[in-house]
């Protein structure tokens, strides 16, 4: 498959319009107290002991990461988000206004608010459980397939930090990126390659991009790659 090689970064604008005072109170107070900052050695990163390490890639509104903190309290997650909106988002939805920086937070959840591949390419080898690919931006137009997560290119860094077992799980309602899955899957050999569910599988949480896709009519799949051991 000829493809171009992926930009140094993915995405293009942090922030779709200015934040609000609580926004950036967020931001200054709360985000730094949950800043994911131990890529080498990633499971001293929290405040627990994790069982498992899971990774999260583009949180959007953090609706599924708070779910996944709630529901299993004893894994570490960490979730990656770069724009400020949707990372205003999650936090306002763990801390009341006024407890920005004093109130409890999960101690399992860690954000990282940079590019992911660049975690990745510091996580060490074979430390994840689990990954988290849920409605990414698709990137319709041809040109910019290069700034796609789901990547050849990415390929064998997910293969290197996935434990032999482990569950990438990927969803898109977006048929050009539907598409574009199924072709960059069948290119490797480090993941077995199921076909996908087209109904949410017990055990996967609601986004607010699932939910606008369906009350729009367009069909979800739902992606279970296992890496092989």
């Amino acid at each position: 498959m000829a493809v171009k090689p992926s930009p140094d970064r993915l995405y293009g604008r942090q922030r779709s319009h200015p934040l609000r005072p609580r926004q950036q109170l967020l931001l200054d107070a709360t985000l730094p107290r949950l800043r994911f900052g131990h890529p080498e050695t990633p499971g001293a990163g929290f405040d627990i002991a994790p069982s498992q390490l899971w990774l999260e890639v583009g949180f959007g509104g953090g609706e599924h990461a708070l779910a996944q903190t709630t529901a299993h309290p004893e894994i570490g997650l960490i979730a990656c988000e770069v724009f400020e909106n949707g990372l205003c988002s999650l936090l306002g939805r763990l801390v009341p206004e006024g407890g920005e920086a004093t109130a409890p937070l999960p101690p399992g959840l860690r954000l990282w608010d940079d590019d992911a591949r660049t975690l990745l390419r510091q996580l060490p080898d074979s430390c994840l459980d689990r990954l988290f690919l849920l409605f990414p931006d698709p990137w319709p137009k041809a040109r910019h397939a290069k700034r796609r997560f789901m990547h050849p290119e990415i390929i064998p860094t997910l293969g290197r930090v996935l434990k032999p077992g482990a569950t990438w799980r990927v969803a898109s309602d977006d048929p050009t990126y539907q598409a574009w899955v199924a072709e960059v899957m069948r290119g490797q050999t480090l993941f077995d390659t199921p076909a996908p569910a087209t109904e949410r599988p017990e055990g996967w949480f609601a986004t607010r991009y699932e939910t606008k896709a369906l009350q729009a009519g367009r069909q979800p799949y739902y992606w279970s790659f296992t890496r092989r051991g």
